[in-house]
Order: C-alpha cells, then sequence, then structure tokens
C-alpha cells in the first residue's frame, strides 16, 4: 500500500505517524458527539500526548473561527452591500454553529501535524507488518 501525502493525510484525519489509521472514531457530522480515538488503531501511537494537549487546540479552533467569520463578513458586505447588524450576526453565529464540528476536528489535526515539534511521520509504522507495542 502506498502512503498518502501529508496534505492528504491530514485531510483524511489520518495518524501523523503513520498516516494509515483513524484518528477519529466517527463522522464530522453526525447524531453522535465526534469522538477521537486515544491510539492509532494501525501503529498505536497515541494521540494526546500529555494530559491537557488538545487544549491547545481551542486556540486553532479559534483562528478558524475568525478566519471564517471574516472572509464570510467581507463576502456579504461585497455581495449584499448592506449594513444592517443583525444580518452579520445571524450570518456570523450560523456560520460558526454549522462549521464548529469542521473547527474541532481540523484544530486538533493541525495541531498534531504543524504545531507539535518532534511528531513526524515514521515509514517503519507504516508498513504493513509493522508491530504495535501493547
Amino acid at each position: 500500500m502506498e502512503t498518502p501525502s501529508q496534505l492528504s493525510a491530514a485531510i483524511h484525519c489520518k495518524c501523523p505517524k503513520c498516516r494509515r489509521g483513524d484518528m477519529f472514531a466517527n463522522s464530522m457530522y453526525g447524531f453522535s458527539s465526534q469522538k477521537m480515538n486515544e491510539q492509532c488503531s494501525h501503529c498505536g501511537y497515541t494521540f494526546e500526548i500529555e494530559p491537557g494537549y488538545f487544549y491547545v487546540a481551542m486556540f486553532v479552533s479559534y483562528a478558524f473561527n475568525i478566519a471564517q467569520m471574516v472572509t464570510l463578513a467581507v463576502g456579504l458586505y461585497i455581495l449584499t452591500g448592506t449594513r444592517n447588524p443583525w444580518i452579520y450576526v445571524g450570518a456570523l453565529l450560523g456560520v460558526s454553529v454549522v462549521l464548529s464540528p469542521f473547527n474541532f476536528r481540523y484544530s486538533r489535526v493541525v495541531l498534531l501535524y504543524w504545531l507539535t515539534p518532534g511528531v513526524h511521520f515514521d515509514p517503519n509504522r507504516a508498513r504493513d507488518d509493522y508491530q504495535r507495542i501493547q
């Protein structure tokens, strides 16, 4: 099996160490809350490096949310030209709620893939015959 690129693995929420195991146990949008796997199903890598590690992902999610809101506000202004603040409040809150599962999931992916020193792809872990350490 060919190992996916870093970008492809990140988009599909795969383990940053082997790029094969899933980081999340369920889909992004569904009736159940999002559940992140504790370990990679392929290589056994523990995603939460230390207790409270994913609190930092809140800052990444905040940056995503700000970028989305600014983009939407500018787009709304260009398309409609309205100055009614309630249109902006309604649209921004609606989009923020709709995109919150996306922000939750990909803030953790960005944190593990690009913002954590020492977490790099290991080609040995990507092998089909890799033996997980229990």
